[in-house]
């Protein structure tokens, strides 16, 4: 079921998104070569317990998953783009993490993601951020009130095709609210002027993903960790968005 949240609502949605905001910022800072993904693991933890806050992670167990999470976070690295399950790996130089995060403040949820390269970056790693980056911003700037939900799906499709790249639209974006995941599904391709008419209220995650060569994703052993099927490296990126009557509303932009 789509919900709309009253200009009340979201505002009260807006600490969630700080702390959100705020804990990606901490854990891109700390990402670097010789850190454990278990160690990012503990400081989100650690986030989360100061600030009372919850995570929408650790008990998550949708059908697709190969069992309740058990971590904060998802720590994609390399060949991995989405769903990462943290566990004893020591970033090296040159890799390619993807952090993505949720969490509940006060009983409302925002959800966000971000890319970056661990010490000497490869350039068509930083470009496969740079147009994935792009293509979050196209999204976000399509999502206005009477537009339609192909005219964000359209705009982030077309930066990544100007790009070269192929589009996977097995998971995207999606309802944020009381929960992390809800109505609407938002894919990563569309057509311009089909689907959903966006009305004020409604509350979503814009997450573009891609990798360099393919669209084509297997899942890990550990039942979680979506990796390319040819071995070429990822990105992601993702931002909570409310549509409001001034614009799209950016819950989780960091400083």
């Amino acid at each position: 079921m789509i919900e709309l949240r009253t200009p009340t609502q979201v505002e009260q949605m807006r600490p969630a998104g700080r702390f959100v905001a705020d804990v990606l910022t901490a854990l891109a800072d700390a990402a670097d070569v010789g850190v454990n993904l278990l160690d990012l693991d503990a400081l989100a933890h650690r986030m989360i317990k100061e600030r009372g806050a919850e995570s929408c992670y650790i008990d998550y167990h949708p059908s697709f998953g190969g069992s309740p999470f058990g971590k904060v976070l998802c720590t994609s690295v390399n060949d991995a783009v989405l769903h990462g399950l943290p566990h004893d790996y020591v970033l090296a130089d040159g890799d390619l993490l993807s952090v993505d995060f949720a969490a509940s403040v006060d009983g409302w949820v925002s959800d966000s993601a971000l890319s970056v390269v661990v010490g000497t970056p490869r350039e068509e790693d930083l470009r496969l951020i740079e147009t994935t980056t792009r293509a979050l911003e196209a999204g976000i700037a399509a999502a206005r009130v009477g537009n339609r939900l192909g005219d964000i799906s359209a705009a982030i499709a077309e930066v990544a095709r100007g790009a070269g790249l192929t589009i996977n639209t097995q998971f995207g974006g999606h309802g944020v609210g009381r929960t992390m995941h809800g109505d609407p599904h938002v894919p990563n391709d569309g057509r311009a002027g089909r689907g959903l008419k966006l009305a004020e209220g409604l509350v979503i995650a814009i997450e573009p993903w891609f990798l360099h060569t393919t669209d084509e994703i297997f899942t890990d052993p550990d039942g979680w960790t979506l990796r390319s099927a040819d071995g070429s490296r990822g990105a992601h990126m993702e931002h909570t968005v409310a549509i409001t009557a001034d614009g799209p509303l950016v819950l989780t932009a960091r400083d």
